[in-house]
């Protein structure tokens, strides 16, 4: 195995855990805890089960350094097709990572209420659970601001992939699409309420899955021997 195959091994090794605590922290966590409808459920929910929201945060701190780490490792793999745009990619990248390092704090602010700290004797139960539905309302501004830059990182690295000669083009070409479905969802997020639960945002998000699931498992299964048999540049 050469060392550009161990490197997109690498990548693609990262980005599946990358994958998979993220539908771990932004799926099964969020369909555990929130009950938008109400506020006490909400905070009985965390009172419950609060092993399982610190698993939550946990899991999220690893998307977060995962995803650092594959960026790097993308840059080795794709920075001698252009450097430049894998600049760009890794930079894009990176501008989130604080961004979602930060939008941790609104987790830890519903912990103390869960928990009933000595300072927060004084708020009855119905206004603790009214601020642990905010802070994760919070929380989700915090993500919607992310995942700017969750889609826009993805137009620079669906390029590479798509001029790589060692990476499936049609790949690169849903990676690149995936970029306006970030930032539609951003966009249709703050202008409509219910947009997330229409069928229109599950049609926009299509293209990103099919990319970043896609490229992921190519990455670690094919690595890019294979396929730079077929396509030599």
């Amino acid at each position: 195995m050469n060392s550009q195959n161990k490197i997109a091994r690498l990548a693609g090794l990262l980005y599946l855990l990358l994958v998979l605590t993220g539908i771990f922290t932004l799926v099964y966590i969020p369909g555990k805890f929130i009950d938008w409808d109400s506020a006490m459920n909400t905070l009985e929910k965390v009172q419950g089960n609060e092993v399982l929201f610190k698993w939550g945060i946990v899991s999220e701190a690893l998307m977060l350094l995962s995803f650092i780490f594959l960026l790097l490792v993308l840059y080795q793999l794709l920075h001698k097709v252009s450097k430049p745009y894998a600049v760009v990619m890794v930079i894009l990248g990176m501008v989130s990572i604080p961004v979602s390092f930060a939008n941790l704090a609104p987790k830890f602010s519903i912990l103390s209420l869960a928990g009933g700290e000595n300072y927060l004797a004084d708020l009855s139960l119905a206004q603790k659970a009214s601020w642990v539905l905010f802070h994760f309302e919070k929380y989700y501004a915090g993500i919607n601001i992310a995942q700017i830059f969750w889609g826009l990182w993805l137009f620079p690295f669906g390029y590479l992939v798509y001029k790589s000669g060692f990476l499936p083009k049609f790949l690169g070409f849903f990676l690149m699409l995936g970029c306006f479905g970030y930032l539609t969802a951003f966009v249709g997020g703050l202008f409509f309420e219910e947009y997330h639960s229409t069928t229109f945002a599950d049609i926009v998000g299509i293209p990103d899955s099919i990319g970043e699931i896609g490229i992921c498992l190519w990455l670690l299964v094919m690595g890019t021997n294979t396929f730079s048999k077929k396509d030599p540049r």
